[in-house]
């Protein structure tokens, strides 16, 4: 009984030992852009104990059985052997996930990555041979550690000669063991919220066990339906109605036409930290300059923090929400309006380019359902094409690609375009910057410019409206989700359809430019409810809302907000309109699941 005691007492140690160096190495390898002491990591590790022995005590319950059974029956050492092979797989694979992900997501491990896996050329396409081969020798490694510490500490247990004491006091021991994962007896059950304490969230990030962060990630993925309920619905519904007019009254004509030729471009990840919205005028100087010699909405937010979400929102005028992608979800996706779909009705060819892999997180069946009658991707190019990238044809070829479209096509049409040059692995043809995330922007300005300086001297140029702006931003450089740059973008209305240089002060989103596209062509645009003009007598309270995972940033007039959903609290606020801010932004989140549920 003293042997098998032991036993279960040192694996529940190794194994909380494992975490706490998990930690550890989490920090170390994250900690560029977050700075971070000694006094910090011990209190990581004091405040994440909680998740630590919970999900411990979650893996405890398999040995545990084992060795009840084993006072019963002989019970071979291989058959411990065998449990210990899976927490060899899996707990290296949650580490070396986890850790190697946060660079590019700032978040914990969850069940989010496992959409990625369905086309998983996509997902690698990020990073490097090199960069998988090391991330595969540390899985070896960890692996053989784990399998070798559990294995250690396994002896051979002898015939026990108390069994059915043995046995009670395990059965006893049963509900102990269910509380210490449940973490207590009160109504609140172990949760990642409770392990956060800093107002630096790498802290929190880094107290976080990715184990049960990942498995309590599904409880939020397993449905579709993911409802946010904060207030009455009447409540709920006046504020919608104050934020969202779908009428057009009294608009500003910005064009000349209302039928012009329509080029909308998404700027991959093109943020306002790369243009002159952060002061810096060397990044992106061609988009610098057409902001003046166009429309610029100089206080445009993007809606979200991935392309399959910003697409939805510029298209769609939909919003986004903080653990759902609506375009992954095809039988919600198509019931969506669609700017496209909207003006194929009214006469125009429309066609969507994109070098990459089109049917990534279900792109295709959105765009087709959507009104995109041609697609041109990534299968449409040579072999020596699709290899220029990694995440496929590069932007030069690709814009090379537009002005063919745009020359060939019936008028009036409508091409909707996503470059991908912009993006890690950040692969591109120039060496402008030393600092390659900047020097893949100042390579997409290049090739903007250049597309536009073509397109200027064509005919088209007169009737055409060139529209850009990106799908979202990134962080770099310690610009993270507390900092309102980081989902400041830019949006930029050039072309000979452009009647005069405007600067619109207005505070918006990306989600309205279907209504406000829309309604500069004379077209009804009452389908997009979430979507306003910003031109209209009817845009009486500017307010722009950006998503992440498990959060919210909301901006108006009064101030900004950055919300956490996990540890429900305000991570930064500027301004003095704080608690109204956020019951704008719940009434968002609320009205927009109600929708999306009903569809």
């Amino acid at each position: 009984m003293r042997q098998r005691a032991s036993y279960l007492l040192k694996y529940f140690l190794v194994t909380v030992c494992i975490f706490i160096v998990a930690k550890i190495l989490f920090m170390l390898f994250n900690h560029s852009g977050h700075d971070f002491s000694l006094k910090d990591v011990v209190e990581v590790i004091w405040h994440g104990k909680s998740l630590d022995f919970s999900t411990s005590l979650y893996l405890f319950t398999v040995p545990f059985l084992l060795t009840i059974v084993s006072l019963w029956i002989r019970m071979p050492k291989w058959v411990f052997r065998i449990w210990y092979v899976v927490l060899a797989i899996l707990l290296p694979l949650a580490f070396v996930a986890d850790t190697s992900l946060y660079e590019f997501w700032q978040f914990k491990l969850d069940a989010s990555c496992l959409s990625y896996l369905e086309t998983p050329t996509e997902a690698m396409a990020s990073v490097s041979i090199g960069y998988l081969i090391v991330r595969l020798l540390c899985l070896i490694l960890c692996g053989f550690v784990v399998y070798f510490l559990y294995d250690r500490i396994t002896p051979r247990f002898q015939k026990a000669s108390h069994r059915l004491i043995a046995t009670i006091a395990g059965v006893l021991l049963i509900p102990l063991i269910v509380i210490g994962i449940r973490g207590g007896l009160g109504e609140s059950t172990t949760n990642i919220g409770q392990v956060y304490y800093s107002q630096n969230q790498f802290l929190n990030h880094s107290a976080v066990n990715p184990v049960f962060s990942f498995f309590a990630s599904f409880e939020k993925t397993a449905s579709n339906n993911v409802t946010y309920h904060f207030m009455e619905d009447a409540e709920c519904e006046k504020i919608i109605r104050e934020l969202y007019n779908t009428q057009s009254i009294g608009t500003d004509t910005l064009l000349t036409t209302q039928t012009p030729n329509i080029i909308v471009i998404l700027l991959e990840s093109c943020g306002g930290q790369f243009t002159e919205i952060s002061g810096r005028s060397d990044i992106t100087p061609n988009l610098n300059r057409l902001a003046k010699e166009g429309v610029y909405f100089t206080n445009c937010y993007a809606n979200s923090w991935r392309t399959d979400r910003g697409t939805v929102c510029t298209w769609s005028g939909y919003p986004s929400f903080p653990t759902m992608s609506v375009m992954k979800i095809p039988s919600k996706s198509r019931t969506l309006p669609n700017m496209a779909r909207t003006l194929q009705e009214r006469g125009y060819q429309t066609h969507y380019l994109y070098g990459g892999d089109i049917n990534f997180t279900n792109m295709r069946s959105y765009l087709v359902s959507g009104g995109f009658s041609d697609l041109t991707w990534m299968d449409d190019y040579t072999a020596e094409e699709q290899r220029t990238a990694e995440w496929g044809v590069r932007d030069d070829i690709t814009f090379g690609t537009l002005y063919q479209l745009s020359t060939s096509m019936r008028q009036p049409f409508l091409i909707g375009y996503s470059t991908l040059s912009s993006h890690v692995p950040w692969d591109v043809p120039i060496h402008h910057f030393d600092d390659e995330v900047l020097n893949a922007f100042y390579y997409l300005d290049q090739c903007v410019g250049q597309f536009i300086g073509k397109l200027r001297q064509s005919p088209l140029w007169e009737n055409t409206l060139v529209v850009m702006l990106p799908d979202h931003g990134i962080v770099h450089n310690g610009i993270d989700e507390s900092n309102p740059l980081l989902t400041h973008i830019p949006m930029i209305w050039v072309g000979g359809a452009v009647k005069a240089p405007r600067r619109i002060e207005q505070i918006c989103n990306q989600t309205d430019l279907p209504a406000t596209l829309l309604a500069q062509l004379g077209i009804n645009h009452d389908k997009f409810t979430f979507s306003r003009d910003v031109l209209s007598k009817t845009y009486t309270k500017p307010v722009a809302m950006h998503t992440y995972d498990d959060g919210f940033s909301i901006t108006d007039s009064t101030g900004f907000v950055n919300y956490d959903f996990i540890s429900n609290r305000v991570v930064k606020t500027e301004g003095n309109g704080t608690s109204e801010l956020i019951k704008k932004a719940q009434a968002i989140l609320q009205a927009a699941t109600k929708d999306l549920n009903e569809r």
